[in-house]
């Protein structure tokens, strides 16, 4: 190996270094040249999908891993694709999305149930802190007592393990990655048609500064062109949606090949208010090249089947309650 070490933004949470590691090693692999993490803390270290700290810099959102970059100390950054926000950092480009992970959330529990295989003769206890999840859940089983949860991955199983909770809903990318070591618990899928998973999610995006030609061009070694398509018809949904990363939207976008030959760009996409008494799907069908215009005619599709007045009610909430 020669060179300098390629410097790595990271959040001091166990899950972001690990995501950390495995795109530095899969640069050095492609480069010859070493890495290093170089762990940076934020007020969001106890969230344990992202930092929330931020400040404004001429609009750009900006946390500390970015604040690295921009100041050069550091090379890249690596973030969950899913919680960057929909506006992007004009100083900053996203060089790589490296290959996927399972998208889908997980039902995690002592006796390993599906999410249909729920007793319904007693009441049951699910955590979940995310608005999708919790629409979701509710939407199929009105009978299911979802609790508020947080902390890190550990954290959330523990609370299974220990009889606080009958069930979590976690990211399934998450337990892949980080493999928590807690016993007597089983993680079941929740596939698609059960609860849709947030835009991007199982995706990672790692951020250099524009001008920084050597390090775009060693990304892009590193850069999983479907994973890339798939996630920008997912983004595209939601910046349009104007929902955040926290309103109750869900989207899948997946390549398939056609009968024809041809590769196709399928999207599922959800949108729902919190309670799911209200919450619409759709899905549609392009070329693989057209991601941007998949995004679009989804979000248009959703707002028009309802989605705009869920919105804008979550909205008129929202403001209230910041008075």
């Amino acid at each position: 190996m020669s060179g300098d070490p390629w410097r790595i933004a990271t959040r001091r949470s166990a899950l972001a270094q690990v995501q950390a590691e495995g795109v530095g090693e899969a640069l050095t692999r492609a480069t010859g040249r070493p890495y290093e993490l170089v762990p940076l803390a934020t007020s969001g270290d106890d969230h344990p999908d992202r930092a929330i700290e931020a400040f404004d810099v001429k609009g750009m959102f900006v946390d500390g891993t970015r604040r690295a970059v921009l100041a050069g100390d550091c090379h890249m950054v690596v973030h969950s694709y899913k919680d960057l926000p929909t506006a992007g950092a004009p100083q900053l480009v996203i060089a790589a999305v490296p290959a996927r992970v399972d998208p889908r959330d997980a039902l995690v529990t002592r006796d390993g149930w599906s999410l249909a295989a729920i007793p319904r003769d007693r009441p049951v206890a699910i955590g979940t802190s995310s608005p999708r999840r919790a629409s979701q859940l509710m939407r199929h089983r009105r009978d299911l007592l979802v609790q508020p949860l947080r902390g890190n991955i550990t954290t959330r199983l523990r609370r299974v393990a220990d009889g606080d909770l009958d069930g979590v809903v976690i990211a399934l990318a998450g337990l892949l990655r980080l493999r928590p070591e807690v016993e007597g618990l089983t993680a079941t899928p929740l596939e698609h048609g059960e609860v849709l998973h947030a835009p991007a999610q199982g995706a990672l995006a790692v951020e250099c500064r524009r001008d920084d030609a050597p390090t775009r061009k060693a990304l892009a070694e590193v850069d999983d062109a479907r994973t890339r398509t798939e996630v920008a018809a997912e983004r595209e949904m939601l910046r349009q949606l104007q929902g955040g990363c926290t309103a109750p939207i869900g989207a899948h976008a997946e390549i398939r090949r056609a009968a024809t030959g041809d590769d196709r760009l399928v999207l599922l996409g959800m949108l729902a208010d919190p309670s799911g008494s209200r919450l619409y799907r759709a899905s549609h069908e392009v070329a693989a090249d057209e991601s941007t215009m998949l995004g679009r005619a989804m979000a248009a599709t959703l707002l028009e089947s309802g989605g705009e007045q869920v919105l804008a009610a979550m909205r008129a909430a929202e403001s209230e309650q910041r008075r």
